[in-house]
């Protein structure tokens, strides 16, 4: 593993460089550190409190059950925070970096795949298509009576809770505590994950399963991983190259 922090990184970054040049499937796993460059709150650090609540106490049925104004008014807060925030050079590097696979690919197999745990847009609005939302997506409604989903921008939402026209109450379309990720993009992750050459990991703890998870699967089918982080986790005595510091420092670097 090749470790460098910030401060003296330039060998570190080649060698990440280097790497990406070789291969010509990758996946990458993103996480809340890459939104907060952006300006969006984490969702367990000292801007993620909302009011006197805690998220851990918001984001589960049971919460939405007993409140679902409660519930409403918090993601309504943060979808709010989410519209008034732009991409960041993480994001658009990333996205640069899905074209330049994708313009170089000779095979008809996707080269680059975008998992992550972030329910925001930012992926999406810097320009990357392949993207996995394992935690769900904020923007997205789902109706608790008859389960359709649809997209709804609107800013603030009124009223709340919002209704489905089958007049059932509508909940965000997010992967609450308690409950299981949605099969579909969970098997595509993990399928790309066994198929890939490289897996670059950003902006992660490395902590929350299962998609803490999928580098594991990654490196175990024989990939190479790249870490880029603030601070070590976990994953980083494991990776090829560690790279310590902003996403939206190193990245464009990487390119």
């Amino acid at each position: 593993m090749i470790g460098l922090s910030a401060e003296c990184q330039p060998s570190s970054v080649s060698a990440a460089r280097r790497l990406l040049a070789e291969v010509s499937r990758v996946v990458v796993l993103t996480g809340a550190g890459v939104s907060e460059e952006s300006g969006v709150p984490t969702f367990r650090g000292p801007g993620g409190l909302w009011r006197q609540f805690r998220p851990e106490d918001l984001a589960t049925p049971e919460a939405f059950g007993r409140d679902p104004r409660l519930v409403w008014e918090w993601y309504n807060w943060r979808r709010e925070k989410i519209a008034a925030v732009e991409p960041n050079p993480a994001h658009r590097a990333l996205a640069e970096l899905e074209a330049r696979l994708k313009a170089g690919a000779t095979a008809p197999v996707r080269p680059l795949t975008l998992v992550t745990q972030n329910v925001d847009d930012l992926h999406e609005r810097a320009g990357s298509r392949a993207v996995l939302h394992l935690h769900g997506e904020i923007w997205r409604l789902r109706c608790t009576g008859c389960g359709r989903e649809d997209y709804d921008r609107r800013v603030p939402l009124d009223p709340l809770p919002p209704v489905c026209a089958c007049g059932s109450l509508l909940r965000p379309a997010v992967v609450w505590f308690g409950e299981a990720l949605a099969p579909d993009t969970w098997d595509a992750a993990v399928g790309a994950a066994q198929a890939c050459e490289l897996v670059l990991v950003v902006g992660t703890s490395a902590l929350v399963y299962p998609a803490a998870s999928l580098p594991a699967i990654a490196l175990q089918a024989g990939a190479r991983l790249i870490e880029v982080n603030r601070d070590p986790t976990p994953l980083t005595p494991r990776a090829d190259v560690s790279l310590q510091g902003k996403a939206g420092d190193l990245l464009p670097q990487l390119l």
